[in-house]
């Protein structure tokens, strides 16, 4: 399956068909990791429970950081 990114407002979104969704078993609350290995975006749904809370430190201590300057550049 082949898709093109979407502009969504000021970021540019890629939207993922149900189906894909369902398979997945996955809807928009679903934490998802992005990871890539320099040639290929990983789009994967967070599953392990410690994972997800290391995500959720992370993403908590990158926005604690650096919050002001990621929004100053997203303006």
């Amino acid at each position: 399956m082949i898709k093109r990114l979407t502009k969504h407002g000021n970021s540019t979104a890629l939207v993922i068909d149900r189906s894909i969704l369902e398979l997945l078993k996955i809807d928009r609350d679903t934490p998802l990791e992005l990871s890539t290995d320099g040639n290929v975006l990983i789009v994967a749904p967070v599953r392990d429970d410690e994972r997800r809370r290391q995500f959720s430190d992370a993403l908590e201590e990158t926005n604690r950081k650096y919050g002001r300057a990621l929004k100053r550049l997203a303006e």
